[in-house]
């Protein structure tokens, strides 16, 4: 086949003009034909695909730890509840086997005793639990309370605690026209008022 000189030129001209790409790029010179220009396809490392993945699409309700790293007084997800520990033991490394903790722990939204077993090097899953407090502005008929937020706007989506003495605490300070403060727990999803402080008169 004949090349046309205009393109051979042209070719040519390319070749010594194109910009290196660095070692750890990828590229290559595609000619499909004499009359079709020279495609060039280059990527760059700056330029590589990356793929999400799921765990990185939003905040993770959990983060691992080693079973054998969780003390009395942490956190722990037993039976896909989040939960806190009040007991912990171990047993002693097997012959053919690892030690074992055995866990003791209290659902820490509705106080629910759950155990589990694990083997000290494996990992558990630990919930994130967060503490944030309100200012409380009013208790509706049906349950629920108004709260103050850091931005000055309102969140109504919390009821009144189950816990008999926040409870008591809660409507009694507001009968009395107490300026309250109140904690909310939130864990895997849910939140629940977990304490009460007075702040002074309103």
């Amino acid at each position: 086949m004949r090349w046309n000189p205009r393109i051979r030129r042209e070719l040519i001209t390319y070749h010594h003009q194109r910009p290196s790409l660095p070692p750890s790029s990828s590229s290559r010179v595609l000619i499909h034909h004499p009359a079709q220009q020279v495609i060039k396809v280059a990527m760059s490392d700056s330029e590589d695909h990356h793929f999400e993945s799921k765990a990185d699409a939003g905040a993770s309700k959990t983060y691992p730890m080693q079973a054998g790293a969780i003390r009395k007084g942490g956190f722990l997800v037993i039976k896909n509840r989040p939960c806190k520990v009040v007991e912990v033991s171990t047993s002693k490394t097997g012959k053919h086997g690892h030690a074992k903790c055995h866990f003791v722990a209290l659902d820490i939204f509705n106080g629910k005793k759950l155990e589990d077993i694990v083997p000290s090097s494996h990992n558990c899953d630990v919930p994130h639990v967060d503490r944030t407090e309100y200012q409380l502005i009013d208790i509706s008929e049906d349950g629920f309370v108004s709260l103050l937020t850091d931005n000055g706007s309102t969140k109504d989506d919390l009821k009144l605690p189950t816990d008999d003495a926040i409870l008591t605490q809660l409507k009694d300070g507001f009968a009395e026209g107490k300026d309250l403060a109140l904690t909310v727990m939130s864990a895997m999803g849910e939140e629940q008022i977990c304490a009460v402080k007075d702040v002074g008169p309103r």
